[in-house]
């Protein structure tokens, strides 16, 4: 997500915005690098030696090479709807090409696996409610049984009140990570007006909607959390 949000449509097809893309989330997102590794621990926990990876949303190919990194075994797809992006993306994966296949679309477009694993980090908030469902479910039905789902993005208490609490959290840690005042008011613009941002509880109900199982907390940063929920028939599903 650029630090020069405008609509986030718009941003992710600017040459200039997409340049700088590698700068924004690390400023916006508070223990970014670290929540990039947990999440590739908790898919460690259930993917195979060569097992697959399905990345919703995996253009600017940060969590990409973070995951090629975790384990030199794993077959990864990712899938973008923004050709720029996945152009960017291409640039951190030069050194396992192989291995990493790249497409453009959404995620109807995706190879129906079945998978080991998906994540979809940093990308429902763009989508609405009902697209959201459907980008859930799709991941869903592209899962083996008991594979893990892990998401992160916006997700705010309901109530006006809540909203421009957490909105101003969001720009004042923008701005302590070095953003400028300007460029932090526009993020939080962003927030406001162009994302799709649901409660946490709205969020959770989404993923046992579609049939996922064991949704956990793993991970909170200010206005951001992540989840992580299990296609059925898990071993560690509780009865």
């Amino acid at each position: 997500m650029p630090p020069e949000l405008q609509k986030p449509s718009a941003a992710f097809s600017d040459p200039e915005a997409v340049a700088r893309y590698a700068e924004g989330p690390p400023r916006l997102v508070p223990g970014f690098a670290d929540m990039h590794r947990m999440a590739a621990l908790l898919l460690a926990e259930r993917v195979p030696e060569k097992g697959s990876v399905l990345i919703v949303g995996a253009g600017g190919g940060l969590e990409l090479k973070t995951f090629a990194q975790a384990s030199p075994s794993w077959v990864i797809d990712g899938i973008d709807p923004s050709m720029e992006m996945l152009d960017l993306a291409k640039k951190y994966l030069e050194s396992c090409p192989s291995r990493v296949q790249l497409h453009h679309g959404f995620i109807n477009v995706a190879p129906e696996g079945p998978y080991d694993a998906a994540t979809c980090l940093l990308t429902m908030h763009f989508a609405s409610i009902e697209e959201r469902r459907e980008m859930a479910a799709e991941v869903f039905r592209r899962l083996k049984p008991g594979a893990p789902f892990v998401v992160v993005h916006f997700s705010i208490p309901e109530g006006a009140t809540q909203r421009s609490i957490w909105a101003s959290r969001f720009a004042a840690f923008a701005m302590s990570s070095g953003l400028s005042v300007a460029d932090a008011q526009r993020a939080r613009t962003a927030l406001e007006l162009y994302l799709t941002v649901l409660s946490p509880e709205q969020d959770e109900a989404i993923l046992r909607d579609t049939g996922f199982t064991n949704v956990s907390l793993f991970y909170a940063g200010f206005a951001f959390r992540g989840w992580v929920a299990y296609a059925p028939n898990a071993p560690m599903e509780s009865t």
